[in-house]
């Protein structure tokens, strides 16, 4: 189905609010911008039922028991919804609070330290991660510390608001690719032993690797492991939790796959298997933070076509 075309006064107007917003940010104290996230996902809950329906039906299948509670399940949706709040807070902030000498303020470094070997190595790396904590700040501090990186990205439909996050994504160095019209570049980053940092929990469609995510299956896109195969690339799990505030967050390696770990008897059994491991990975990121995913996707929007019976021969 054909996208509907976007309305440039609109995209335009939704742009300036933004703009407005952001300076308003900036005047004020940070502990005082970030409170008004809880008002922004007050409003947010309130008036979009439709993600708050999505949420909800999301935690139940990850998290049957704790949901049974329709109390307990409303409140992580609420959390989910501050969570988010507070992450676009923190994007609009981000850049005049944090800088190469004050970064480790915000920021523990222990996982970053882990980083650097994998980095120093002469390989070429993926960095792989999810919808999950402050997913902006990986590819932001990983530029900021020295370590240039290309990101890839979906273009956004408002071209206003693309270029705008596409400065704050690209301001300490980082290349962002199109995930839909730069596949030679993409290719080329790993050729040259480049640093390539994706998504790897976005929904692939009917076509997808359905693997598991959270006891059910979930449309997976083969192209992060095939790329680590074809180049011969680590994947390093990252993530980025908020674990204070003001703006306090852990940088975390959750887990590395190496290629050469998976002798190729098939090309499609070594792509399951990584695909598998590494949301295995995203599952406990979140098992300890369950309201920093982003839980008002459909991330199982898709599911496998029952197999049809064969029909008995005559």
């Amino acid at each position: 189905m054909a996208k509907k075309p976007s309305n440039p006064t609109i995209d335009l107007l939704v742009y300036i609010v933004l703009r407005l917003g952001v300076c308003f940010l900036h005047i004020l104290p940070l502990t005082v911008a970030l409170r008004m996230a809880d008002l922004m996902a007050w409003f947010a809950y309130t008036v979009d039922k439709r993600h708050r329906e999505v949420a909800r039906e999301n935690l139940r299948i990850a998290f049957p028991e704790r949901c049974a509670d329709p109390v307990e399940c409303d409140r992580l949706v609420r959390a989910c919804y501050l969570h988010f709040c507070t992450m676009l807070v923190e994007i609009m902030v981000l850049p005049r609070r944090l800088h190469l000498h004050n970064w480790r303020k915000y920021v523990d470094d222990h996982g970053i330290k882990m980083l650097i070997p994998h980095l120093m190595v002469d390989r070429g790396l993926m960095t792989v991660t999810c919808h999950f904590g402050n997913w902006e700040v990986a590819s932001y501090i990983t530029g900021l510390t020295g370590f240039k990186m290309s990101g890839i990205a979906r273009t956004l439909d408002n071209p206003h608001l693309d270029r705008f996050l596409k400065r704050f994504r690209q301001k300490t160095g980082q290349t962002i690719l199109d995930k839909n019209g730069d596949f030679d570049r993409i290719n080329a980053v790993l050729e040259n032993k480049g640093i390539l940092g994706t998504l790897g929990d976005q929904d692939a469609g009917e076509r997808g690797l359905f693997v598991d995510f959270f006891n059910r299956p979930a449309s997976t896109h083969k192209a992060v492991a095939l790329l680590a195969l074809q180049h011969d690339v680590p994947m390093v799990l990252v993530s980025v939790s908020r674990i204070g505030h003001p703006m306090r967050f852990a940088y975390t390696i959750t887990d590395v796959i190496d290629p050469r770990d998976y002798p190729v008897t098939g090309r499609g059994d070594a792509v399951r298997l990584m695909t598998e491991r590494f949301t295995k990975g995203f599952e406990k990121m979140i098992l300890e933070h369950p309201e920093q995913y982003f839980w008002l996707h459909r991330r199982w929007k898709h599911q496998p076509k029952p197999r049809r019976e064969k029909k008995a021969a005559a």
